[in-house]
């Protein structure tokens, strides 16, 4: 809960800051001249912008169970499944969380955790990694996804998408009036903003959207590396991480929902926009780490 009021927090002070420095630079006087309200423009950027990331993060379980086809595992039904659970629990114990509701989702190999917050969280793995790895390396899997919920990933991740989606809401629109107030020179502006609003707003959405992904994607190549240390930390010992990461690598990893994508132990299409680090960069890591 603590992060959660950090979350909002922190969605208000980016607002403020945007607003203030809007101030300083002038630009509410000139969208007032433009009419456009600098106050309705910023609540417009902070609930579209927050709004769609903290009701995609309080949902982020039941839609995870749902798209992957998780299941809950209540009551284990088989020793394997007695073991998922005792690892998770014996992980959760030492990183000092709640321990995760814990569920198995058929496919290639891959595993997630998700959730809003760090104690009622979901750590699921599927069949293909139960299949494809030893049980020391799946035990390096499950680590690894606890060190996510334990860092906190899960709602640090919604709160840069946040933040990006509030700059990129609040500056295709300033841009776009701008653009359109320039194109409109002497005319009558009383019935509302022209077509060069609209599709300049339309196009820097776009554009700045995927400069977004971009920085996004950094942000979540940079937890995965913390992520991979974290396990190595739960374990005792990096070799087993390494050792799944190897392992891993030679494998076909399962695709995940789109939605979940980032919380995978493997994911992410093209250098750029990839979630995660290349399987190499991730094992010379911890090769590198002291301990």
């Amino acid at each position: 809960m603590k992060r959660i009021v950090l979350f909002v927090l922190t969605n208000l002070a980016v607002v403020v800051v945007l607003g203030i420095v809007a101030s300083l630079l002038g630009v509410n006087r000139y969208l007032t001249a433009n009419g456009l309200n600098l106050g309705a423009l910023l609540g417009y950027a902070l609930v579209m912008g927050f709004g769609g990331a903290i009701i995609s993060l309080l949902i982020s379980k039941p839609v995870a169970k749902w798209s992957a086809g998780v299941r809950v595992i209540e009551q284990p039904q088989s020793p394997d499944e007695a073991w998922i659970v005792n690892t998770v629990q014996k992980f959760a114990d030492k990183a000092g969380i709640g321990m995760p509701e814990v569920g198995i989702f058929e496919g290639e190999p891959n595993a997630f955790a998700t959730g809003a917050f760090k104690n009622s969280a979901l750590v699921a793995v599927s069949t293909g990694l139960l299949q494809g790895m030893t049980r020391e390396e799946v035990e390096a899997v499950i680590g690894h996804e606890v060190a996510h919920i334990a860092n906190g990933d899960m709602v640090t991740m919604t709160l840069i998408q946040g933040v990006m989606n509030t700059f990129v809401v609040f500056l295709s629109r300033v841009i776009g009036y701008a653009v359109d107030s320039f194109l409109r020179k002497g005319d009558d502006r009383d019935s509302g903003p022209g077509i060069g609003y609209f599709v300049t707003t339309i196009v820097l959405d776009i554009v700045l959207g995927f400069l977004a992904a971009i920085i996004v994607a950094w942000f979540s190549r940079q937890r995965e590396f913390r992520a991979d240390a974290g396990s190595a930390q739960l374990l005792g010992r990096k070799q087993p991480m390494i050792n799944a990461l190897a392992r891993l690598g030679g494998l076909h990893a399962g695709e995940l929902p789109k939605s979940m994508a980032a919380m995978g132990i493997a994911g992410g299409i093209g250098q750029l926009f990839s979630t995660h680090p290349p399987i190499e960069e991730r094992i010379a890591a911890l090769q590198n780490a002291q301990g």
